[in-house]
This record gives structure tokens, sequence and C-alpha cells, in this order.
């Protein structure tokens, strides 16, 4: 039987803890605005779908069991998370050479941005094994494994991707508010060269991650 009030004080808590989807969400609502920032909760959330379905089929226990398969996804995630940390810093270092003039209409003319959002958020999620392990190892603890538990696990993961999403969007909301602040020359210089620091430094993370 499903502790419904443990089990949802733990997904707060593991939700807000910030991961590399709070840097993705971060860095798109800063350099995209609030349209970048929304698409990237989507695609991060279309992941967490993915990796719920997976765990109820069984898939992410073949993931944990083989040291191949998790091994190929553990890496592939890691050079995407390096990626967009690199790609972050090389386009702020770019963004920051260019005339004062130009480096205005650079970051308000960052439509195309949109178009790739969705995607980071996606594959930054899809590609974390980690996920996976988190699926098989948190959700088992909130259910009898005596009796059927297709419908127990599928109902926390989708409870689960819903409070991901309702923080996020409170999230992406708070920085758009205060984003005549966030979106200061130099404030935003700092955040987004910490973001890429720290999106660089998850993929170095995940790549050192051992199958358990």
């Amino acid at each position: 039987m499903v502790n419904v009030s443990v089990f949802l004080l733990m997904c707060v808590l593991l939700i807000i803890l910030p991961g590399p989807d709070t840097a993705i969400a971060t860095k798109n609502t800063l350099t995209a605005s609030k349209k970048g920032g929304i698409q990237t909760i989507l695609g991060s959330c279309c992941g967490l779908l993915i990796h719920t379905f997976a765990a109820v089929i069984g898939l992410s226990a073949i993931i944990v069991k083989s040291a191949y398969v998790f091994a190929v996804l553990k890496y592939a995630g890691a050079v995407y998370l390096c990626y967009l940390g690199v790609k972050t810093l090389w386009t702020l270092k770019t963004i920051r050479s260019l005339p004062p003039v130009l480096q205005d209409e650079t970051q308000v003319d960052h439509k195309y941005a949109h178009q790739s959002c969705f995607k980071q958020g996606f594959l930054t999620n899809i590609m974390n094994p980690k996920v996976a392990v988190f699926f098989l190892t948190f959700l088992p603890q909130f259910v009898d494994v005596s009796s059927a538990t297709f419908v127990p696990f599928l109902f926390m993961g989708l409870i689960y991707t819903a409070i991901t999403a309702l923080w996020f969007v409170f999230y992406v909301y708070l920085l758009d508010r205060i984003s005549a602040f966030m979106k200061k020359p130099t404030t935003k210089t700092v955040i987004e060269g910490l973001t890429g620091t720290i999106l660089i430094g998850f993929g170095i993370k995940l790549a050192l991650e051992k199958a358990h």
C-alpha cells in the first residue's frame, strides 16, 4: 500500500533539489524567455513519462542490470550535458565580444532558441540512466511487491511527473517575473557562466557514475 503523504513529501524534496533539469531550465528561461523555459519543462516531463513507462514494463531493469546499456546511455548523457555546457560558455563568450548594441540585439532576437529548448530538456532527461535507477529504487519502497505493481508504479510515476511539471512551471515564472534583474548584462553573464560550468560538472559526474 502506498504511503501517499510520505511519497509526496519525498517527491517534492527530490524534485526541488537542483540538477541538470534545473540548469537547463534556468539557461533557456534566461536566453529564450518564459516560452523557452516552458518548452524545456515539457521536454523534461516527456522524458520522465518515457522512464515511467519503461520502469512499468521492465525496460529500466534491463538498463540497470546491463553494464553495456547503462554505460552507453551514461556516456551519451554525459557528452550531451558537457556539449550544452561548452555551448553555453562559448555563446556567452561570443556575445560578450560584440559591441553593446549588437549584444542587446543578439539577446532580444533569440527566437531560434525556442526550436531546441524542448529537445534539450528531453535529451537531458532521457539520456540520464540515473533516472532509470531512481525509478527502480525509489518507487518500490512505496509498493507492496507481493501484489500487482503495474498500476501503483504507473500512478506514482505520473504523480512524480506532474509534481515536476508544477514545480518547474513555478520556477520558470519566478525567473520571468524577476527577469529585469536576472537579465542585466552583469547578472546574466554570471548566471550563464555558472550554468555552463554546472552543466559540464553534471556531465563529468554522470560519466564517473557506476552501475549498481
